[in-house]
């Protein structure tokens, strides 16, 4: 069956018709059988024979007569003569004496009331002496097992409950196991892993779902395919460019030999190009390394406050020259577990693009602190700089290599676009995140969040420094 819909549709339709048709067997194997015919007739040999008991032996032959009667046919009776009284002189319940006069006994309210079988019988006659005679009868109750108190039929509306519950919920279990591992390997995928993969069903199975798991599978293999491509021909181009590059840096010294003072400005000019262009290869490796995990990832316990610290002096002191100030502020000592290198490097991009595009005479804020996440402690840094900001719909972009903005972020400024995008993997590829967002006062803020290490690695870490808490 390839159809979502009839297997929801036939399902569902089983369950309810299992339900009704086993309430239905049960009732009618668990319901107390009367056969009409004997009670009518036990009921006209009853009374005939009570009524001579009585009209030979009188009130102890009649009494003796009605208690066998019970005894062997599990039935009370009663016997009234044309007065209402009682005859065997045994208490006779309200029920009785108001049937022995004719009145119908009222059924118990209730919807299944009106279903159960009729419990009383009457019947009169005249005697040998001319006296009339009545005998009620109650009729054993059966058996009570599926007719509970009330007449409401317990364990048919248990039979009912379960069942239906029992394949809606093999049913449930059937339709969203695949979706529960799709999510699962959609999540993956999100946080960067393009190997995962959600279980393929088995290949009879060929409804909407599996074939949606086989096409997520199928796209994930071909974007995995494709970033990979993407990886290996950045990597390549980078390395190709190394080659090229060195033997420029080699032409430049021996042209530098060969040429006088007046081709000085041009060799500099070329130096420098040369210089941002071995930066810019340098960078690319770094991102080529980054997104295929090649990167040595020897993890040890990174103090977070003072690697801020020494950021704060170095950017601090080259934003002099624009009139500009850095200020660092550890509120919290925070050590995570990461490489150390390229943490620094991650947190000093991000520094450093802040004091590039800050206004003259202005400050740029570090602030470091922890927070608590659903998924344990961990350690936030915010960068707050007073530049002109960021388009809103730009800022989820400011992260992808080589993006720059047409106005304050340009060529100009010297930057490729890759410094943020090499801290956001940096910041994935230890377990963070981070973020952009502009301030109400003006200005560009981003936010990176690591979690912090264990307690046992933060006591244990040898990096301990008396790090100020401005600076």
């Amino acid at each position: 069956m390839r159809s979502l819909f009839l297997k929801i549709f036939l399902s569902f339709w089983l369950a309810l018709a299992l339900s009704v048709v086993l309430a239905i067997l049960v009732t009618l194997a668990m319901r107390p059988q009367r056969d009409s015919a004997t009670w009518e007739a036990l009921r006209a040999k009853a009374l005939t024979e009570a009524v001579q008991a009585y009209e030979q032996g009188g009130e102890p032959v009649v009494r003796e007569y009605l208690e066998d009667l019970e005894q062997s046919h599990h039935v009370r009776a009663f016997l009234f003569d044309e007065q209402g009284n009682e005859l065997s002189q045994r208490p006779a319940p309200p029920w009785a004496e108001r049937i022995a006069r004719g009145r119908a006994m009222r059924r118990s309210p209730g919807f299944w009331a009106k279903w159960m079988p009729e419990r009383f019988m009457r019947q009169s006659t005249t005697g040998a002496s001319g006296r009339q005679f009545t005998l009620v009868i109650e009729l054993p109750p059966g058996p009570r097992l599926f007719f509970g108190p009330h007449g409401v039929p317990g364990l048919g509306l248990l039979i009912a409950i379960v069942s239906s519950g029992v394949v809606s919920y093999v049913l449930a279990r059937y339709l969203t196991a695949p979706v529960v591992r799709l999510r699962t390997a959609t999540q993956q995928l999100a946080a960067g892993d393009l190997t995962a993969r959600a279980e393929a069903p088995p290949k009879r199975r060929r409804d909407e779902i599996a074939e949606l798991v086989r096409d997520f599978n199928g796209m994930a293999a071909r974007l995995e395919d494709l970033v990979n491509a993407q990886n290996r021909l950045l990597n390549d181009v980078s390395h190709e460019l190394r080659s090229p590059l060195a033997r420029l840096n080699v032409a430049l010294g021996l042209a530098r030999q060969r040429t006088g003072p007046e081709a000085q400005g041009a060799l500099e000019r070329i130096e420098r190009e040369a210089e941002r262009l071995n930066e810019l290869i340098g960078r690319l490796l770094a991102i080529a390394r980054l997104e295929s995990g090649e990167e040595a990832m020897q993890r040890s316990a990174v103090n977070l406050g003072g690697m801020l610290h020494e950021i704060c002096k170095d950017a601090d002191f080259e934003a002099q020259s624009r009139n500009c100030r850095v200020k660092c502020v550890i509120a919290d000592a925070c050590v995570v577990m990461g490489h150390a290198g390229l943490l620094h490097s991650a947190m000093e991009n991000v520094v450093r693009n802040a004091t590039r595009y800050t206004r003259e005479g202005t400050e740029v804020e570090i602030r470091l602190e922890k927070a608590q996440d659903a998924k344990g402690p961990e350690a936030v840094v915010r960068v707050a700089d007073s530049g002109p900001g960021v388009p809103e719909e730009a800022l989820h972009k400011l992260f992808r290599p080589f993006y720059r903005l047409d106005d304050a972020r340009n060529r100009q400024t010297g930057g490729v676009g890759l410094g943020l995008a090499i801290t956001e993997r940096t910041v994935r590829l230890h377990g963070g995140r981070v973020k952009a967002a502009n301030r109400p006062e003006g200005g560009l803020i981003v936010e990176i969040r690591l979690p912090l290490a264990p307690r046992a690695a933060t006591e244990s870490s040898v990096e301990k420094m008396s790090v100020p808490a401005e600076g």
